[in-house]
């Protein structure tokens, strides 16, 4: 993924009134992959002045939670405190034989690694060998930069409720996949005694137009794609684009975002890219712009 193409695209987004810029993690992807969204991330901040930095899924389990919790705090003094960190499990089998960690360990692994990054953020004492180690620097963001967790399966919603973290779901998960997630994940906050996150932040791909072909060869494309993943036995995705996504002219646009904030109680719309052929920059950039000012 190229550095300079991100940081333009976060320039632009940051000019039109987006509040955050968000970047995926994934690996051996070939040019998709983002196998290091922190130091991407970087680059856009050297870019940008306000627009928040953030990842949908930094996984945990692949490193040391020291090394980690580092990282994030020298981005977050870098950007002047602007850092959200989505993290993750990951699910690839591939990914967790390449990086050699145990798929039946790594909600073990991944809870054990957050919890020690939030006490190592706060300036707490971390045991190391027969003695202990203090994080140097601390994140501008304190007690720490906020996290969210995304989780895609009953144990890992547990998870994620369990810890009193709002929660992040699949941007291809149904509206009607979603309303039972997101009534799990309050059992699990009430079953652990801790408060439910006021943040409901939601994924969704976005693409507005009053071109009524191009509305409707995207919706074709992005079906195309759905049919692909649920071949590849992706849990939960729907085959019908108007269950996960928000494609159409700008009334239909501003009445579908309305419904999730009704029916979900959303909070944060997060408006991830089209992965479908070829569609001209000026046709998505002006979408990217349009859905800013009709939901600002």
């Amino acid at each position: 993924m190229d550095a300079h193409a991100l940081a333009h695209q976060a320039e632009l987004a940051e000019n039109w009134g987006y509040q955050s810029f968000w970047l995926p993690e994934n690996h051996f992807a070939g040019d998709a992959a983002i196998p290091d969204p922190l130091m991407l991330l970087a680059a856009v901040s050297a870019r940008t002045r306000t627009i928040r930095l953030a990842t949908t899924s930094y996984l945990l389990p692949l490193r040391h939670p020291l090394q980690a919790a580092e990282q994030v705090a020298v981005l977050d003094r870098l950007s002047g405190g602007r850092v959200t960190l989505g993290v993750g499990r990951g699910y690839q089998a591939s990914m967790f034989d390449a990086f050699e960690v145990s798929r039946r360990d790594k909600r073990r692994i991944f809870e054990w690694c957050l919890a020690t990054m939030m006490r190592a953020w706060q300036g707490h004492p971390i045991p190391s060998g027969e003695g202990e180690v203090v994080l140097s620097p601390l994140p501008i963001q304190q007690p720490h930069p906020p996290v969210w967790v995304a989780a895609f399966g009953p144990k890992a919603l547990a998870q994620a409720g369990g810890l009193g973290l709002p929660y992040l779901a699949s941007p291809m998960e149904s509206v009607e996949r979603l309303r039972t997630n997101h009534r799990r994940h309050a059992e699990a906050c009430d079953a652990a005694g801790v408060e439910r996150p006021a943040e409901v932040p939601i994924m969704r791909t976005l693409f507005v137009s009053q071109d009524a072909k191009l509305v409707a060869e995207i919706r074709s494309q992005l079906e195309l794609a759905a049919r692909q993943l649920a071949a590849a036995q992706r849990p939960g995705v729907s085959l019908a684009a108007a269950d996960w996504a928000i494609i159409g002219e700008p009334r239909y646009v501003q009445d579908k975002v309305a419904a999730y904030v009704e029916e979900l109680g959303m909070t944060h719309l997060i408006v991830t890219r089209l992965r479908i052929g070829r569609v001209e920059t000026t046709a998505l950039e002006h979408s990217v712009r349009t859905a800013a000012e009709m939901l600002a």
